[in-house]
């Protein structure tokens, strides 16, 4: 994969953090700072996730009634060719 160079400017405190970081994992810089980034989106990426399976445990009645489903899933579906409102269907 192509590797594209950023610059970033951080207070001295921080780059030395960074730099004894990166040593006590046994990693350069640039692979420390990508390890960094890539667990935080991976964490935004999981906090979504949640969020939106709670929402739909909340509103789970509200889609079942909309859709004509029964709450649970589609394989409780009264009418599993309904698709009212659906992108997509007729």
């Amino acid at each position: 994969m192509a590797k594209t160079q950023l610059n970033v400017r951080v207070d001295e405190a921080t780059a030395e953090a960074a730099r004894e970081r990166a040593l006590q994992r046994g990693v350069s810089m640039n692979r420390y700072i990508e390890e960094l980034v890539l667990k935080d989106a991976g964490e935004v990426g999981q906090t979504f996730v949640e969020a939106a399976s709670d929402f739909m445990k909340q509103y789970e009645r509200v889609f079942a009634e909309e859709f004509g489903l029964e709450p649970g899933g589609a394989e409780g579906a009264a009418d599993p060719t309904h698709h009212k409102g659906l992108p997509g269907t007729t």
